[in-house]
């Protein structure tokens, strides 16, 4: 211990030599330094800094002991940094007594503090660091450990700021302003200054004061420069990024000083304005130029930026205007509507996560975002004004989406942006919709709706109020005025409900056309939703009008709902059909609380007083009954599936299954008409809603039984449960925006515990043996057991009219099953059991009459009239019948039945006629088909035999209200069933349906067209590379390209005086959903995407232009407005391709994308042709323009599946998958990996990959290893992408800000 202390004796005595005779500093310096390099000590020293410090604080604050200090710095002998750090302790606080030092020591940060090169890996830095760490308690004032040189630097730097920047607010005064009003550093001394030594006079103090004021513009001054040099600021962004509990209070004061400081007026190099804006979050970023730039390798060449095209044919505009940035909603949005699926997330969510997908990836303003919003949404409406017959979902599900989902969203959004500016965004955005007349025009539907829209506003503006019971009953011909509404005035209406708006948006310039001075007169009021809040008792007049009008608000709606759980029984049923009803279907500004109400009453909680042995839904079996038949039609089922309460739906239907199922059929209600309603009635209504909530009737292959399980996962009743469970407050996910709050109050006002399957035992039972059926053979029937003696009477009650002479014909046998009856005539021969047991021996039945046709003992009409009194006996045994169908179709293993007229129905006299339509229908994709018609030589048309006896079933149904919701059941699976049957099965069963069901014709043509791609691989190629086609070019389909051409006009005959061509974009959406190998989209998608790339560059970029193309630093230059073209059309492409893989396969394709398929391009040897036939003139553009593509390809492909923050439960998957392809990209850059793609095609996607990343989904990064991000960094410089390489590390978080600022300080 001696040693040291007489070397620093030494150092201090030959310092106190110099001092004595006012030496030269180098000298001094040289000679200290070479003491210390004998006496093996390394340089810089930090022990030679404490030292130096401590003798300088206070007893030799003489100014050759300040250039001796200096010199020191300049030869490297101390570490600046922990040198500046020992003065900041010291001298801040006294900077009033000494304001010289103070001076001297703002003029050693300005020398020294800029200089990082070397400050972090330098000799010593170890020591050093921990030694600043220590002297600034920094590690404890943020929270961080202080192992990593790089975070030292960057909280020294942020401490220095912030020293100077308390030190001026309190010598202005202004500290006492802020919101903690203390400083976290010392600042001011901590005893009182007293010097006795110096006697003050008052030139003396003057001076001093002069001295102080100057010190304190010279420290703003330095603030600003730390704010405005390259290399601090960007260390000053990883502070703000990584220390964001602080950063607020750090902003509140450079605001503070900005606006406040008298300081600055003095300043010759910094302004108030100048501090104000550098205080600024927008120029605080990482980079010194504006965020685009940060982007430079794909925004400035994709042009993200570009303003909001308007333009009034927005249904075909080109892909250069807002359409191309909006593509994947209006894709998303007209998925929604497709009748043969329902969604367990609300659109709601799936809306909200778009949009903000898109307005992070293609950079718009929020206003912009909300006009493309409200478009998409119009688009969606005039793309189906007046749909095809059948049982798909109509107009109204899309005016649903219209009126009551898209303003939903829009509150989604400004709840979560929490901003003032948003307010008055949404607005603008709403009044700029009346630019868009052809988007405008009302459907036939709710011309009368809008009509009385604009006359509310007219009445207001006119200053005449009425109430809506005046407005009900006003006719639009009493009007002194003719009132012209459109849709927006609609759209206007529901977002003054839902407090988006108010009635100050009547008075927008040309809202409405005119003024009156009196008021109409009207006819006396109708009784209805006014005289029912008033306490008017129903009648049925009443209930009449309140069926067919909705109601105007909540409190209408729960007065309902509360008649229908404490009314009379009477009561109770008006109730529920009033809930059914308008309001249901039309009621959009109350519709999501009506779907709730009408869950809960499925779903009542049992009387606190029950004491009854069976369930206490029995009591209310009419009233169940009511809601279940009146939910029933497809518009109504699309509207809970919009709103996100399927999973709460299927979880109310279980135990009425359940508990009706187990009943015999004897036990029946009496209906107020005189009707009689069984519990197999009940069970059967439940049980087909229940079923359209999965899709239950797919083939064995959909379901992964095979070789090759399907990509993305299929709705099934345990996932909806437990998307259910997920909502109640036990499940412990953070419910954060108002839709979630709103799923978990319904979910949990049913059972606020968690419910699972096993609830239910004999659904279980009943869906494990449905599991097993279309999964394997029948089997498992053994004689004797109830099972067979139901099979027994199943089978008497089927065939009990039919007799071969005397021989009964209801002995009937089959390989698994042998049942005979006494072909008794009597009805009480019908099984008097309960619909599961009878469910149960149902395939048994079915097997044993499929197998007595096969063989020739029961003629097949004999058996459709026995299967259709099955399914009259109880209806549910359709869905046991499917599931039966569904398994012998693809086992393939039955006779071809003959559609000869005799035996079997006929499609002769149709098919020639459906041939031609589904040509007719299908032109626009080049797809041919082959010919259908059986001429002279052809045989006879045939389809397997479990498919002719489905259909011979189906048209035994009338098409009317009774038997619409078992149709609704039965036909999505005789589609499926005849679509997994070789072609041209389905085209067969459309001509046999439309001889029986005339109005379906285009329905039942269109079902049929979407088969052909079902059977053929290239056929689903073509019709995406008609997709593309028809997106990038329009050829086929109309002049401009984009959602105009992709989506067209839907499907309907109304145009062009019968059917036309429908736009590819339509028929893919219904047909996807079908395909079972959906791997092979992703690959077929990036080869289009490529090719689509090459076309772009050939048409869109002159030769004469690219061979001038160069790169600059601010992106790639020459021929601006060509290449800024072709790239928004790279860009809609890529889009188009994100959208289409997104819904086709959903998380699990996306997955795959990442971990298999786009490794997979890489590393295969894949070189652009157009290249080689250019002889590279080319070339080099197109792999360059490729790569770009597939960036923004893949990263809108992930943003669509796990949103670009962390607030969706999707999210939790990326991590995994996301750091997979980034160790991926990192080991290809190490050389780990061998590439076979253009090299400039992978330079411009990592690049563009990381750009976007970092730009647009910056939690991502969040989600990769420190190692990963180090490793991309490194490849990025050795490519001279510093910026972006810093930019990377800089949103890593912690683990990466240290190796962040060693690259900052390296900058050059």
């Amino acid at each position: 211990m001696a040693a040291p202390l007489t070397m620093w004796d030494g150092v201090l005595e030959i310092t106190q030599m110099a001092q004595a005779k006012v030496g030269d500093p180098l000298l001094w310096a040289l000679q200290i330094s070479s003491n210390l390099s004998c006496s093996g000590i390394s340089l810089p020293s930090p022990e030679l800094a404490n030292v130096l410090v401590s003798y300088i604080c206070w007893d030799n604050n003489v100014p050759i002991m300040w250039k001796f200090l200096e010199k020191a710095l300049v030869l490297k002998i101390v570490p600046p940094f922990l040198i500046l750090a020992l003065l900041s302790e010291r001298v801040i606080p006294c900077r009033r007594s000494k304001p010289v030092a103070y001076r001297l020591y703002m003029e050693l940060l300005r020398r020294h503090s800029f200089e990082l090169k070397g400050q972090i890996n330098g000799p010593n830095h170890e020591k050093v660091m921990k030694s600043i760490d220590g002297v600034l308690h920094l590690s404890e004032i943020f929270g961080l450990e202080a192992s990593d040189p790089g975070i030292i630097v960057v909280e020294f730097l942020y401490a220095t700021v912030w020293q100077l920047l308390d030190a001026s607010l309190d010598d202005e005064g202004l500290l006492e302003l802020a919101s903690d009003k203390k400083s976290m550093w010392p600042i001011k001394p901590q005893d009182m200054e007293i010097d006795g030594h110096e006697i003050f006079d008052e030139i003396r103090m003057a001076h001093n004061e002069k001295l102080h004021n100057l010190n304190t513009v010279m420290a703003v001054e330095l603030i600003g420069r730390f704010l405005q040099d390259k290399k601090t600021s960007k260390i000053l962004y990883l502070a703000r990024h990584n220390l964001p509990t602080h950063w607020p209070r750090f902003i509140e004061r450079l605001q503070l000083l900005g606006a406040n400081s008298s300081a600055l007026k003095s300043s010759k190099v910094l302004t108030s304005e100048d501090l104000l804006r550098l205080a600024s979050d927008k120029c605080t970023v990482l980079t010194h130029e504006p965020k685009q730039n940060l982007l430079q390798n794909f925004h400035a060449v994709t042009g993200l930026m570009s303003p909001l095209v308007t333009s009034s044919a927005v249904l075909s505009d080109g892909g250069s205007s807002i359409s191309s940035l909006w593509l994947p909603l209006d894709l998303a949005l007209e998925d929604a509507m497709d009748g043969y699926q329902v969604n367990a997330t609300s659109s709601i969510e799936i809306v909200t996560g778009l949009v903000k997908s898109l307005q992070a990836m293609n950079g718009t303003t929020w206003h912009d975002t909300f006009v493309g919003l409200w478009i998409a949404a119009l688009r969606l409406v005039q793309r189906e004004r007046d749909p095809i017959e059948g049982p798909v979902p109509r107009l109204d599900t899309r005016l649903c989406m219209l009126l009551s989902i898209i303003p939903l969203v829009v509150a989604e959004l400004i709840e979560e942006q929490k901003s003032v500016d948003i307010n008055e965004l949404k607005i603008s955005s709403i009044k700029l919709l009346g630019d868009y007349h052809s988007l405008l025009s009302p459907p036939h539907s709710v011309l009368s709706l809008a009509n009385q829209a604009a006359a509310k506003a007219m009445l207001l503006v006119s200053g005449i109020s009425v109430g809506s019971a005046y407005l009900d009953c006003l006719s639009m011909n009493e009007m002194p005025v003719k009132c012209s509404g459109n849709m927006r005035h609609l759209i206007v209406e529901a977002c003054i409900a839902r407090n988006l708006l108010d009635t100050s948006a009547y008075f927008w310039p040309g809202y409405v056309n005119g003024h009156i001075n009196h008021i109409p007169n009207a006819p006396p009021q109708m009784p209805g939703w006014s005289a029912f809040l008033k306490g008017a008792p129903l009648t049925p007049i009443m209930i009449n009008a309140m069926v067919s009008t909705p109601a105007s608000s909540l409190a209408e709606l729960e007065k309902v709902f509360e008649l229908a759980v404490k009314g009379s029984d009477d009561e109770k049923i008006s109730a529920a059909t009033i809930l059914c009803g308008a309001s249901l279907l039309r009621g959009w500004n109350i519709q999501e609380h009506t779907a709730q109400f009408i869950t809960r009453l499925l779903s009542p909680p049992m009387p606190a007083d029950y004491s009854g042995d069976e369930s206490h839904l029995i009591s209310i079996a009419l009233i169940l009954n009511v809601l279940i038949v009146g939910i029933a039609p497809v518009d109504c089922v699309q509207v809970f599936s919009l709103h996100g309460l399927i999973p709460q739906l299927a979880c109310s239907l279980m135990p009425i299954c359940e508990v009706f199922g187990s009943c015999v059929p004897d036990v029946s209600w009496k209906l107020p008409t005189g009707d009689e309603i069984s519990a197999h009635a009940v069970f059967s209504n439940a049980f087909a809603v229940l079923l359209k909530l999965w899709r239950f009737n797919h083939p064995p292959l959909e379901h992964g039984v095979g070789d090759v399980p399907t990509v993305g996962s299929q709705l099934t009743p345990e996932y909806l449960l437990l998307v259910r469970n997920s909502y109640l407050p036990s499940s412990g996910i953070v419910l954060n925006d108002q839709t979630k709050r709103r799923l978990s109050e319904v979910a949990a006002s049913s059972s606020p515990h968690p419910v699972f399957l096993d609830s239910f035992p004999k659904l279980k039972c009943w869906y494990r043996q449905h599991q097993k059926c279309i999964a394997s053979a029948l089997s498992g029937l053994v004689e004797g057991t109830p099972v067979h003696q139901t099979v027994n009477l199943l089978l008497t009650m089927m065939f009990r009219k039919m007799n071969r002479g005397s021989q009964s014909v209801t002995t009937i046998n089959s390989g698994s099953s042998s049942s005979s009856g006494p072909g008794n005539d009597d009805s009480s021969l019908r099984p008097n059991l309960p619909s599961w047991e009878i469910l149960e021996a149902v395939p048994f039945a079915v097997d044993a009459a499929l197998t007595a046709c096969a063989h020739g003992r029961l003629y097949p009409r004999e058996l459709a009239t026995g299967l259709k009194n099955l399914a009259d006996f109880l209806p549910a045994c359709l869905a046991t019948i499917v599931s039966y169908f569904s398994a012998e179709v693809s086992r393939g293993v039955w006779k071809p039945a003959f559609m000869n007229g005799t035996d079997w129905p006929s499609p002769a006299a149709n098919l020639s006629n459906v041939e031609d339509k589904i040509k007719k229908i299908l032109a626009a994709t080049g797809v041919d088909i082959p010919s259908l018609a059986a001429g002279e030589s052809s045989p006879a048309a045939t389809l397997p035999l479990p498919l002719a006896a489905f259909a011979s079933l189906t048209i035994t149904y009338k098409i009317d209200k009774t038997s619409e919701r078992f149709l609704n059941l039965a036909g999505p699976a005789l589609e499926s069933l005849a679509a997994g049957c070789p072609w041209p099965c389905m085209p067969i069963v459309a001509s046999l349906w439309t001889q029986k069901a005339k109005r379906w014709f285009d329905f039942l043509v269109f079902s049929a067209s979407r088969t052909v791609f079902l059977h053929s691989n290239d056929a689903v190629f073509q019709l995406l590379k008609s997709c593309f086609a028809a997106t990038l070019s329009g050829a086929s389909i109309s002049s401009n390209g984009g959602v105009g051409a992709l989506l067209g006009h839907g499907f309907g005959s109304h145009f062009c005086g019968g059917i036309s061509p429908v736009a590819p974009g339509i028929l893919y959406l219904r047909v996807y959903h079908s395909i079972r190998d959906i791997e092979f989209i992703t690959e077929e998608i990036i080869s289009l995407m490529m090719h689509s790339v090459t076309q772009v560059a050939c048409t869109g970029l002159p030769k004469e232009r690219l061979g001038k193309l160069k790169r600059t630093r601010n992106g790639l230059q020459c021929g601006q407005v060509s290449l800024a073209a072709a790239m928004t059309r790279v860009k809609l492409a890529a889009s188009l391709g994100a959208s289409l893989v997104c819904l086709s396969g959903g998380l699990g394709l996306v997955q795959l994308l990442f971990k298999e398929t786009l490794p997979s391009w890489f590393i295969s040897s894949y070189r652009s042709e157009q290249g080689e036939e250019d002889g590279g003139s080319l070339g080099g553009m197109v792999a360059m323009l490729r790569g770009y593509a597939l960036a923004y390809f893949a990263v809108l492909c992930g943003a669509f599946a796990w949103g670009i923050g962390n607030s969706c439960l999707a999210s939790k998957r990326r991590p995994k998958v996301l750091r997979a392809h980034m160790e991926f990209l990192a080991s290809a850059l190490d050389g780990k990996i061998s590439l076979g793609c253009d090299s400039a095609t992978w330079k411009s996607y990592v690049s563009g990959f990381v750009s976007l990343m970092v730009g647009c989904t910056p939690p991502w990064v969040l989600d990769l290893e420190p190692d990963v991000l180090i490793r991309l960094s490194k490849g990025l410089r050795q490519w001279n992408e510093e910026e972006l390489a810093l930019a990377l590390l800089g949103s890593g978080g912690v683990n990466t800000m240290g190796t962040a600022a060693e690259l900052i300080s390296e900058m050059q």
